[in-house]
C-alpha cells in the first residue's frame, strides 16, 4: 500500500504525507456504499484527525453528512481511496471508472 501511495504522490509531484492509521477521516455514507465518483480533500490534520474528507457524488452541508471513521477501516470499507491518502494537506482527488484527477488546492490550507 505504501509503495502505491508513494508512486501516486510522485506521479503528481506531491510530497508523501501519510496520515496515522489510527487517526480519523470524515467519510460520507455514499462513499461507504461504493457510489461514484469518489471525491477527497485534505485540510490540515488536527486533534486526532487526518484532515481528509471523503464523499461520493454530490457534497452536502448537512451536519451529519460526514461520519468519523478510523483511517485503517478504509482499507476494507472504501479501498479505492487508499492510494490517495498520502497526498499532503491542500490536495484533492476525484476518481471514477476510467478517470483519475488529482490537484493541489491552496484554499484548503487557509481554513
Amino acid at each position: 500500500m505504501e509503495e502505491e501511495q508513494r508512486n501516486l504522490c510522485k506521479r503528481y509531484g506531491a510530497g508523501f504525507t501519510a496520515p496515522e492509521e489510527t487517526y480519523k477521516v470524515g467519510v460520507s455514507d455514499s462513499a461507504l456504499r461504493g457510489e461514484l465518483p469518489l471525491h477527497g480533500l485534505r485540510h490540515w490534520p488536527e486533534s486526532g484527525t487526518t484532515g481528509w474528507f471523503i464523499w461520493a457524488c454530490e457534497w452536502s452541508d448537512a451536519p451529519d453528512f460526514f461520519k468519523p471513521l478510523h483511517l485503517y477501516h478504509l482499507v476494507e470499507d472504501c479501498p479505492t481511496v487508499v492510494p490517495f491518502l498520502a497526498l499532503p494537506p491542500g490536495w484533492r482527488f476525484m476518481v471514477a471508472p476510467g478517470h483519475e484527477d488529482v490537484w493541489s488546492d491552496s484554499d484548503l490550507l487557509d481554513s
